[in-house]
């Protein structure tokens, strides 16, 4: 049952006015109504009824073959975003994902980035203090729903997601490397569903198979989908910061030693023919053409579905050993039937 409006998780401190502003500060729970252009704290409300009015929205059928009944995909953004960009990003996957045949609800996990290139180093602080915020605030509500501590409480069958744009990634690997700290929490046995990275602003070699960093995530997670793209000068700069050691996993790609769960899908030369004067985007178009493209848009759709494998999705082709993001697929013809019983 999908209800109007958007729904964000905000992590800003509030000013003496009760306005957002670009520091760390409580998380406020927000259900944003389609008429409004940007977010603003008279949109608040009650954490439970927050959650109660999420797991609704992303409600639906029960899948056949998983038992699943909803999917909900958080979107954590990058630094440089203010209140109007996230919510405009948000609606956009929500409505583009739709398009592509995908029945789930996105939802935002908002941090304090300012709107100022200036204050980007100051955003990745910011970025890692609310890290633990994604976990307690967000993913937790969720964890609680689906792995009730009452053994009387019925589970909630919907799968959770996650889609780290920029300085998002980082967000996310903080996350899963705080929640690790925390003995009992991680303990039990949740999973978050698919992970993918556009744009990923962290080293490449992070994700290797011997980063203890990513090494929580990869053990909560069943993949995690890294979205490359050569021509992203964005992150050349974020590479030049420091010094040219750490090539960003956006930029790059995956190192050598990846894991199994770990599948790079190299978008440069479907990028290299793009139109920014006929595409959809905000902010930087190319770190940030994703949001609003429909092939990207597909691909992320059926790798959240997670009914066909990687290597067959139709929006991909196997070139040089690895896997490249092509134009002029479809959602296959009869997906929707692949699943019907005949007796014998």
């Amino acid at each position: 049952m999908r209800s109007s409006g958007s729904y964000i998780v905000c992590t800003r401190a509030l000013d003496s006015a009760g306005n957002f502003r670009p520091e760390p500060g409580p998380t406020s729970f927000l259900h944003v109504p389609t008429s409004r252009r940007s977010f603003a704290a008279a949109q608040r409300i009650d954490r439970e009824r927050w959650r109660r009015a999420v797991i609704a929205s992303a409600s639906g059928p029960e899948d056949p073959v998983t038992g699943a009944t909803g999917d909900l995909l958080f979107f954590v953004h990058g630094y440089n975003n203010d209140a109007a960009t996230v919510l405009w990003r948000t609606r956009t996957l929500q409505r583009t994902l739709a398009a592509q045949g995908w029945r789930g609800l996105v939802v935002a996990f908002d941090w304090p980035s300012d709107n100022s290139t200036l204050n980007y180093l100051e955003d990745r602080r910011d970025a890692s203090q609310v890290a633990h915020a994604l976990v307690d605030d967000a993913l937790q509500l969720l964890i609680d729903a689906q792995y009730p501590a009452e053994p009387a409480v019925p589970p909630c069958r919907i799968n959770v997601h996650l889609l780290g744009h920029s300085t998002g990634a980082y967000v996310i690997m903080e996350a899963f490397a705080n929640a690790a700290k925390r003995g009992e929490f991680f303990r039990r046995h949740w999973r978050i569903g698919q992970v993918a990275f556009i744009a990923g602003d962290v080293a490449s070699s992070s994700l290797g198979a011997g980063s203890d960093w990513a090494r929580p995530m990869y053990e909560r997670i069943f993949r995690l989908t890294n979205y490359s793209n050569g021509f992203d000068r964005v992150l050349a700069a974020s590479s030049m910061k420091r010094l040219g050691t750490s090539p960003r996993a956006g930029r790059v790609g995956v190192p050598q030693d990846a894991p199994r769960k770990l599948v790079n899908v190299d978008c440069s030369a479907y990028f290299a023919r793009k139109n920014p004067a006929t595409s959809e985007f905000t902010g930087t178009f190319n770190h940030s053409w994703h949001i609003g493209d429909p092939v990207f848009a597909l691909d992320l759709a059926l790798t959240l579905e997670g009914a066909i494998d990687r290597n067959v999705i139709p929006t991909r082709a196997e070139r040089d050993g690895g896997l490249v993001l092509v134009g002029g697929a479809r959602r296959p013809r009869y997906q929707a039937r692949w699943d019907a019983e005949r007796p014998a």
